[in-house]
């Protein structure tokens, strides 16, 4: 199997770590540079709780693929940085894999354009961990025949997104198979505003953010005298690092962007 060669962005945060981890026990990858906020010019090495991880660190993206041959871009960062660098792996002729959610509808679809016109493999991913991309097929299957569906995704207070990249695919997966319909009692009344969480055709979701928490989610589906309860959890973010590498493995053989992991699983 041939070499990859892989950046990350974001090194010193709780996935960046894990990622960072992953790569060095991958035996076809190698890690040749990270992408951070701080420390321009050191060696990963240089901070603690990276021991022997001797590869350069960047402030200046454009800087790190000028000076480095990369492969792929693994980026686990935020929202608003999250869709720059995307788009300047591409530029670069980087395949990016993306763990940042929060993307616009015209953002993706610009991604998904650019990607076409480099033929490189761009994914983005809601979330890494195979259990939780199971989890929404399943819901999308059981959708078919229970449609009163409410979402309750519950995450760490740190979380800056609401609802999760998870809770909105779930969603979409469902109105694919579900037709729009009105949950609950017609002349319903939220008392206090919220309270019935977010509407997506009659769907609710809602938000739980605790410290404590790590990314956890079920999808409760209701019927006459009968109820399916569908739940996700992940204890550790190691949880997503099966997902990662399978998307770098995947990301290689790839012309276009795709959308959630369930579309590169077998």
């Amino acid at each position: 199997m041939s070499q990859i060669r892989v950046a990350i962005a974001g090194p010193r945060g709780k996935m960046g770590r894990e990622a960072v981890k992953m790569v060095q026990q991958t035996d076809h990858f190698e890690l040749v540079a990270v992408l951070d906020r701080k420390y321009d010019g050191q060696l990963l090495s240089d901070i603690p709780d990276f021991p022997g991880v001797n590869v350069p660190i960047y402030t200046n993206i454009d800087q790190l693929f000028q000076n480095e041959s990369v492969d792929v871009f693994i980026d686990l960062t935020t929202p608003e940085v999250g869709y720059i660098h995307t788009k300047t792996a591409l530029m670069y002729g980087v395949r990016p894999v993306v763990g940042t959610t929060g993307f616009t509808n015209e953002q993706l679809e610009e991604l998904k354009q650019l990607a076409e016109e480099k033929k490189l493999g761009c994914i983005i991913a809601p979330n890494f961990a195979i259990g939780a991309v199971l989890m929404m097929k399943f819901a999308q299957m059981a959708a078919k025949y229970l449609p009163d569906v409410e979402i309750i995704e519950m995450h760490h207070d740190q979380k800056l997104d609401a609802p999760s990249g998870t809770a909105v695919k779930t969603a979409q997966l469902i109105q694919e198979v579900r037709s729009p319909k009105t949950q609950g009692h017609p002349d319903e009344k939220e008392t206090l505003s919220g309270a019935r969480g977010a509407n997506i055709e009659g769907m609710r979701i809602h938000s739980v953010r605790l410290p404590g928490l790590i990314a956890h989610q079920q999808v409760m589906f209701g019927g006459e005298g009968q109820s399916l309860t569908i739940r996700h959890d992940s204890y550790h973010r190691g949880s997503f690092m099966t997902g990662v590498k399978h998307c770098v493995d995947t990301i290689m053989h790839l012309e276009t962007l795709v959308y959630g992991l369930e579309h590169i699983m077998d």
